[in-house]
């Protein structure tokens, strides 16, 4: 049996695992579309390094696009099996992957502008919306904690991964022609007595562990809440300066993390009395979601939905839907919170907000989330005097802050509670993927302190035999 690693190997986009037992099966882990990586960003997306007519399988384990945004052109490129999945990452991923399509559509729009005038060839979109529906109709939903077949001599269980609503780990039970093999997949580790979800759940004994690394090497920010962090930010930005505060946040976790908070602080009598917009129709569908799952809530959100029966809700929260609607955000005024997809600022309306908000000194730009370090997100996160947007350069006369409280990612500290219910004694080999390399070299060193021995990192495209 080989495991290739065809994303997230060495970087935290992209996500993809492929299984092949010895007689040829092949079982795919995530489809992730790669974002941010620059230039290379295209050529990432359209090769996936195998073909996606051979897989006889696949499980998605949550539905954030980086570990779903492919899976659109895998039903594209041949693939029509099924693709097994929480029923909360089904409703998510569904929505995602369709805006995903039109997202792609729309910003081509303007490249190949650009590329007509330059006499370039234009370019393909990766998948259309077709493509995305195609995808949608072959997602299978399982529950947590049972076990279910997912092709002859290969079993799967889900446990919640306290990601994202619907986040799952996958464990495997596979007979490869007799030899019987444990195998985790993590997905995205999740943090433990986080705002809105349950924690990370104990998982079996397993002899192979493919595990995330993204903070590998950081521990968050506790020492003041999340919610008195966004009061603070609120205040200065929109009461002191009058100005805007503009936060990119992925339209699945981050959102609703966000929403929350101000609604917590709504309760406690201290929300700013400005209007707050939510700028993202996709992040309006993704909530309606996440409130369709209160199963998936922590049982402190559950007492609170007994007082409160929307805590996603508060006063002055706006959806705006048209992109008429988010064009006259640019010319309001007021002093106003805009919450806009994409958390990386890669994409979407955020960009477009960015762009013509950065040259004011009265706002602020606030970052809640990881960002690919080449992506837009991670270029402000390193407060430069100029930046590139849509080619074009402009200066950074914004505020920009980073609010590390809100990641949706466990630290070193969760990733490594999260193993301590194995046996490191036990485990045969443990792949660490989806973070940056020095981050990887760093928990590795952490993971073999705690007895597991054989720990690698693979490389984009690298084939392993276990």
């Amino acid at each position: 049996m080989t495991i290739s690693f065809h994303g997230a190997a060495r970087t935290v986009t992209g996500s993809k695992h492929l299984i092949t037992l010895a007689d040829g099966r092949k079982l795919l882990l995530d489809c992730g579309m790669f974002q941010g990586m620059g230039r290379e960003t295209d050529g990432l997306n359209r090769d996936f390094g195998f073909d996606a007519a051979d897989v006889d399988a696949m499980i998605l384990s949550h539905a954030h696009i980086d570990h779903s945004g492919l899976l659109p052109k895998l039903v594209k490129d041949g693939y029509l099996k099924p693709v097994y999945c929480t029923s909360a990452t089904k409703g998510l991923a569904t929505i995602l992957m369709e805006d995903s399509a039109g997202i792609q559509a729309n910003d081509l729009k303007y490249v190949n502008r650009r590329f007509a005038q330059e006499g370039k060839l234009l370019l393909q979109p990766l998948y259309s919306e077709a493509d995305a529906l195609a995808a949608s109709a072959l997602l299978e939903a399982r529950p947590y904690g049972s076990w279910f077949a997912v092709m002859p001599g290969v079993e799967a269980m889900f446990t919640d991964a306290g990601h994202i609503i619907g986040s799952a780990c996958v464990h495997l039970k596979i007979n490869d022609q007799g030899r019987q093999v444990s195998l985790t997949f993590s997905g995205d580790i999740g943090r433990y007595h986080d705002t809105i979800l349950k924690s990370p759940e104990p998982f079996p004994q397993a002899d192979i562990i493919i595990m995330e690394s993204t903070y590998g090497d950081k521990l968050h920010d506790v020492i003041t809440s999340s919610i008195d962090q966004l009061w603070a930010h609120v205040q200065h930005t929109c009461i002191k300066k009058k100005g805007k505060l503009i936060i990119p946040a992925f339209s699945v976790g981050r959102t609703q993390e966000l929403l929350y908070a101000l609604n917590q602080l709504e309760l406690e009598g201290r929300l700013p009395k400005v209007d707050y917009f939510v700028d993202s129709p996709l992040s309006r569908e993704a909530t309606l979601v996440v409130k369709s799952h209160p199963e998936n809530f922590n049982e402190h959100l559950q007492e609170v939905l007994k007082t409160d029966k929307d805590p996603f809700q508060f006063e002055g929260l706006k959806f705006v839907r048209t992109v008429e609607e988010s064009k006259l955000l640019n010319f309001r005024r007021d002093p106003c919170v805009i919450i806009s997809a994409s958390g990386m600022a890669e994409a979407g309306r955020i960009k477009h907000h960015i762009s013509n908000n950065i040259e004011n000194s009265r706002n602020t730009i606030l970052m809640v989330g990881y960002c690919e370090p080449n992506s837009l997100g991670g270029r402000l996160k390193r407060k430069p005097a100029e930046v590139n947007i849509f080619g074009l350069p402009h200066e950074v006369h914004a505020e920009i802050v980073e609010m590390k409280s809100m990641s949706a990612h466990g630290d070193y500290e969760d990733m490594l509670r999260w193993l301590s219910c194995q046996n490191a004694a036990a485990v045969q080999q443990l792949f660490l993927v989806h973070g940056e390399y020095d981050e990887q070299l760093s928990f590795a060193k952490r993971i073999r302190q705690k007895g597991f021995k054989h720990v690698s990192i693979p490389e984009q495209h690298s084939t392993v035999l276990v």
